[in-house]
Parts: C-alpha cells; structure tokens; sequence
C-alpha cells in the first residue's frame, strides 16, 4: 500500500489525524472477519493508487473497524469496506461496498 495512506492503530491517533488535517479526508473502514478481508485488500489498491495521484488534495486513512471503533460509529460505519469522505470533522459523503 501506498506511503500517503495513514494507518491509524486506535482512536486518538485517528482524530490527530483528522486534527492536523486541513483538507478533505479520505477515511475508508475495514474489517478483519473473512468476507471483508478481500474487499478490504481490494479498496487498499484503489485508495493507494488515488493516494499517490492526488495525494496533495486530499488525505487517506485506512480505518480498522474494531482497533477504532469510536470513529466507526461516529460515521455511521455498519459494514467493510465503507469509505467517507470527511471534510471539517462531518461526513459530506459516503459509500459502503458490496
């Protein structure tokens, strides 16, 4: 996976980020149960590839669901893989897999 996507490992280190972030926030939820590891791992490419290309517009985050779950209900996150762009700490946009 791509260097610019930001890996955090629990809560806190989630809202730094989105703290210390002044544009838009790419925040994409994974799950570690089996149906959601391959989708997970699938979205990993797409958001790493976008990362790299339009990475100074924007910052990526990679959210595992049950090492951050506060972030995960604060979004509304009910499924893996979900993405949510975050703009100003709202949810302006989001799109849960399939």
């Amino acid at each position: 996976m791509a260097r610019r996507v930001h890996q955090p490992l629990e809560n806190e280190e989630f809202d730094f980020i989105l703290s210390m972030t002044t544009g838009p926030v790419l925040a994409y939820f994974c799950g570690t149960w089996p149906k959601a590891v391959e989708a997970c791992r699938a979205m990993d490419a797409v958001v790493g590839e976008l990362a790299e290309e339009y990475g100074t517009r924007f910052t990526a985050v990679r959210t595992d669901m049950t090492r951050c779950p506060e972030p995960t209900r604060r979004y509304g996150v009910t499924g893996a893989p979900t993405a949510v762009l975050i703009k100003d700490g709202e949810a302006v946009a989001s799109q849960a897999g399939r």
